[in-house]
């Protein structure tokens, strides 16, 4: 059953910290995963957490360190010495756990901490995981796994896979390679124990798997794992070599940054930060688009100035400014989300750049058709000019048709182009949206007026 954490469990939990009353303290949080104490610690004082963090056995205080933000983590170990990190947490990571942990440290710490680890094969898988970019393959996976001679027989198989699995925390298949290490094939467990001692296991493995090369983006390997249902992903090297796995748990982490950096992005964020960052940051990360936005809104008062005689005759075509502009930005930020999601998933293909053109196109039209209706209608109810009633209608329909295609078009190319895709949501989209609907309104108003 899934932890809760009360305010009352808090509480309690306080009481305990301040008696110093470590046994009934660790009584109640040693039952709990991991995940749940480093929620707990993120809900208590430094000094309160610190206390809870040193009555934990190396292994879980591992995981929790694993668990708790970038930011929270800082506090457990600058004043740690390199030997007791090495000791209390390194050990009982798994190199990829661990290569994450040790890239947040500076060089000389990460180097300190390596040389105090006993197993000097485990320091050297590290080291060669941090030489990987972190959005790389290479970055996302763990040395530890479990690996065979497609020459041996299952019996020699069975025996090899019990040795290594002490190593290895979880596993789900097993790797066949040849004898310079080439990944060639993978056999399950099931197939293990229902084979023949004797057989061959290069006549029992299935030989079409899925692989990555080292330097394969994290994102790529994040949409390779969900279109193929994927639990584990071997990783190779430039020729072909087996030198990692990289699991599902790892993949999940990908796609919550992913999504995490685009909603910053379509927010108008250009910098990846946290709320706990320092005022600078964070003013950095949103200027930007502040600054894009006030532009906008000066070419939109200038868009305004040059119609000044429609306005003069018809005044109340003011009254629609709002609703132009917002509805040109919902519809063209409407568009760019769903093909920003798409591309995102691996669902668009920009071979097909047109047809999703045209089929926004249709929607935009349908869309168009509705409100500009709606507008018409409740204008003719409640105005007594006509040209306004035509002018906001038309307006209407051609600022949708305008802005879906808009917000269609511009997220597919910034994408051929290798740019990422999200900057083309949230301000870039409703700036441009607003000054060119201004523009398609007060032109559509100098039409009408002229007529009528």
């Amino acid at each position: 059953m899934p932890f809760e954490l009360t305010r009352e469990y808090i509480d309690d939990l306080k009481l305990l910290i301040e008696k110093k009353d470590d046994a009934a303290a660790l009584e109640k949080i040693n039952p709990l995963h991991p995940a749940d104490i480093a929620e707990i610690f993120s809900e208590l004082e430094p000094d309160e957490s610190q206390f809870l963090y040193y009555l934990l056995d190396s292994e879980k205080s591992a995981d929790v360190l694993v668990e708790l933000p970038e930011d929270e983590r800082e506090q457990y170990i600058e004043e740690m010495p390199g030997e007791e990190i090495a000791r209390k947490v390194i050990d009982n990571m798994e190199s990829d756990d661990a290569a994450d942990f040790l890239s947040e440290l500076s060089e000389e710490k990460q180097e300190e901490v390596l040389q105090n680890l006993e197993d000097v094969e485990q320091a050297g898988d590290i080291a060669d995981l941090l030489s990987y970019d972190e959005d790389t393959a290479g970055g996302l996976m763990a040395k530890e796994l479990l690996k065979v001679n497609e020459n041996w027989d299952v019996a020699k198989c069975i025996r090899e896979i019990r040795k290594q699995a002490s190593d290895v925390i979880e596993f789900y298949t097993v790797y066949a390679v040849d004898d310079d290490n080439l990944l060639n094939g993978m056999v399950s467990f099931k197939r293990l124990l229902i084979s023949r001692p004797a057989s061959r296991i290069k006549n029992i493995m299935k030989t079409d798997i899925i692989s990555v090369k080292t330097d394969t983006p994290s994102e790529e390997v994040a949409n390779i794992m969900k279109k193929y249902d994927l639990i584990t992903l071997p990783v190779t090297d430039t020729i072909g070599r087996l030198v990692g796995r990289i699991t599902i748990d790892d993949v999940v982490d990908v796609i919550k940054e992913e999504a995490e950096k685009d909603y910053q992005m379509i927010s108008g964020i250009t910098e990846d930060v946290e709320h706990s960052d320092n005022v600078f940051l964070l003013t950095r990360a949103r200027l930007p688009w502040l600054v894009i936005g006030l532009t906008g809104g000066i070419l939109g008062s200038m868009v305004i100035s040059m119609h000044e005689s429609e306005l003069k005759i018809s005044p109340e075509m003011a009254l629609f400014f709002p609703l132009i502009g917002a509805m040109g930005g919902n519809a063209g930020v409407q568009s760019s989300s769903i093909v920003v999601q798409g591309i995102a998933a691996g669902t668009i293909d920009l071979q097909g750049i047109a047809g999703k053109l045209m089929k926004e196109v249709t929607v935009a039209l349908i869309n168009g058709i509705i409100l500009s209706g709606l507008i018409f209608l409740y204008n003719l109810a409640f105005s007594d000019s006509f040209a306004l009633t035509i002018t906001v209608s038309v307006a209407l329909f051609s600022v949708i048709l305008f802005a879906s295609v808009f917000g269609t078009f511009v997220p597919l190319a910034l994408h051929k182009f290798n740019i990422d895709p999200a900057l083309a949501t949230g301000p870039f989209i409703t700036t441009t949206n607003d000054i060119i609907g201004l523009s398609i309104y007060l032109a559509m108003g100098r039409l009408m007026y002229g007529i009528f």
